[in-house]
């Protein structure tokens, strides 16, 4: 829905409404954590029109969520009365694990998803991984902090994560795959 920018607000009021807003809404599939802290929320700007606009990343093309996702991030703009808005996806740049912020990473830990490992980049660019996914990685439990783990499935409850299990603790657990 867009509606007429509110009388007497500016730019600057509806952004940090805007950006208020959209901090606050939680992915569907892992609601622990944000849009924002998940890195799909991209941007927060006006456009030359005065039309807010909020730009979305999906994790991966084809996800399901994000429909969802845009769904929610509209419901949360209209109920900030932000004026003006849409919702915009994009897939380029695509989206990377690189995009999970701190709080992020801490928040799917203590929900029991190990967040991804640091990928060494060169000059910038992540290597080509010429190994399958998993193989010789230890990923730490985020139940118990062991890294005696092994690779179950190389897809988890979603196509973006991993199923592991730990060998100390013996629980399974997903792992949010780096990309």
């Amino acid at each position: 829905m867009v509606t007429e920018p509110v009388a007497g607000t500016d730019a600057a009021t509806r952004l940090v409404r805007a950006r208020a807003a959209l901090d606050a809404v939680n992915d569907p599939e892992i609601p622990v954590v944000t849009i924002a802290e998940l890195g799909i929320l991209r941007d927060v700007q006006i456009d030359g029109d005065g039309t807010l606009v909020a730009t979305i990343t999906p994790t991966y093309s084809g996800c399901p969520a994000m429909d969802q996702i845009a769904d929610d991030a509209s419901r949360a703009l209209q109920a900030a009365d932000v004026g003006a808005y849409r919702v915009r996806s994009v897939l380029s740049p695509a989206w990377t694990t690189d995009w999970i912020t701190p709080e992020g990473h801490r928040k799917l830990r203590e929900f029991g998803v190990a967040p991804p490992a640091h990928v060494v980049t060169v000059d910038g660019e992540r290597p080509i991984r010429l190994v399958r996914q998993g193989e010789g990685e230890h990923i730490a439990c985020p139940q118990c902090g062991s890294q005696d783990t092994v690779l179950i499935s190389a897809f988890g409850s979603t196509a973006c994560k991993a199923l592991y299990r730990c060998r100390a603790c013996r629980e399974p657990f997903d792992y949010f795959k780096p990309y």
